[in-house]
């Protein structure tokens, strides 16, 4: 007897959930720790502010908040949950996934509860573990996703490379069956030997801490800018024709393009470059900079509340990270509404992806 389940029915997104800490900075702010001046730093960037985490606030709180916001705009049970993954660069602990903290924090009994690490690619990557796995497990019906990453807790206020550019934030998707469409495509690459080019060296196997360590500041992020800019580059355009070229699509196929969001300036120069009309590229990081495995899902989550993904839309979604790492996603929207939490004017939004509905 052939046994019916989740397996035979698209798997897309149901619902997203973000947050960003009360904190605000702006660049004024960093400026005065890491030369120049804000406007110099918006100038370079398009960034204007990013969000700070709290002293007591770790990764799993943040991402816990995220999880819950994406269950609400969902419309699901938490105990539906049955897969949990979790990607970041900065977690809890080292020795514990951070994942299982948020899945007690959550109260997920019933989830399966990992972490992925691929830097920036880390929602993607989980995205797509979460896709197949419950394509194959029959009891996984609903997977809970979410990318967050708390910087301000690893940066050195005086290195320019990346103070300027980082901030704190978490975003979730609850990912499950949908009538049609979902996630259509994947891809995801790596090439270790650009490992060198952005880590946070100390704390790990290779470089454990010790005093010189922590004076030497090996436990904060190192980025070679020049490097990693010339990556972002190469990867951006040849992911997004990559993925046209393997569903058979021109750029007049998509309705949206969300990426990872490294530096707004940048993302909008490449996107020009590569002909993405202004109003089909999401750019949402004006206001809380690079927030790391967080800022792909941010983004997806902000235009789905901004009303500009439509149901049935066709959605390419980039990710690219330290690593260094990449991928790509293909999907049909779903319409599935957003929750946003965070400071005011931001304090809380759902919306739907063609309306906006403040809450």
């Amino acid at each position: 007897m052939k046994l019916t389940n989740q397996t035979e029915e698209p798997i897309g997104v149901v619902g997203m959930g973000s947050y960003l800490p009360r904190r605000r900075r702006l660049n004024e702010e960093i400026a005065t720790t890491t030369g120049g001046t804000g406007d110099w730093i918006a100038v370079q960037t398009g960034i204007r502010a990013r969000h700070t985490a709290a002293a007591d606030e770790a990764t799993s709180d943040m991402a816990a908040t995220a999880v819950r916001a994406a269950v609400a705009a969902s419309g699901i049970d938490i105990e539906q949950i049955g897969l949990l993954i979790l990607g970041t660069s900065t977690p809890d602990e080292l020795a514990v996934a951070t994942a299982c903290r948020v899945q007690a924090m959550v109260k997920a009994h019933e989830a399966v509860a990992f972490d992925v690490s691929a830097a920036c690619s880390g929602w993607l990557f989980a995205a797509r573990v979460a896709h197949h796995w419950m394509r194959c497990e029959r009891h996984a019906r609903y997977a809970a996703v979410v990318g967050v990453d708390v910087f301000s807790k690893f940066l050195n206020p005086a290195d320019r490379a990346t103070t300027v550019l980082f901030g704190d934030g978490a975003a979730a998707a609850i990912l499950g069956p949908v009538p049609e469409g979902g996630f259509l495509d994947f891809y995801t690459g790596s090439d270790g030997r650009h490992a060198h080019e952005v880590l946070i060296p100390a704390g790990g196997s290779r470089m454990p801490a010790t005093q010189e360590t922590v004076q030497d500041k090996r436990h904060t992020v190192y980025m070679d800018g020049r490097a990693v800019r010339d990556f972002i580059i190469d990867i951006f355009p040849r992911a997004v024709e990559e993925c046209l070229h393997r569903n058979h699509l021109t750029l007049s196929d998509i309705d949206a393009i969300v990426s990872h969001q490294p530096n707004p300036v940048l993302l909008r120069a490449l996107g020009a470059k590569l002909g993405v009309p202004e109003d089909r590229l999401v750019v949402a990081g004006e206001e809380v900079g690079n927030i790391g495995a967080a800022a792909l899902p941010y983004a997806l989550a902000t235009a789905a509340a901004q009303g500009r993904l439509r149901a049935g839309g066709r959605v390419l979604a980039v990710a690219f990270g330290a690593g260094v790492t990449w991928g790509t996603t293909l999907l049909t929207w779903t319409g599935a509404s957003a929750v946003r939490i965070g400071p005011a004017p931001q304090r809380q939004e759902r919306a739907h992806s063609t309306k906006g509905e403040e809450r």
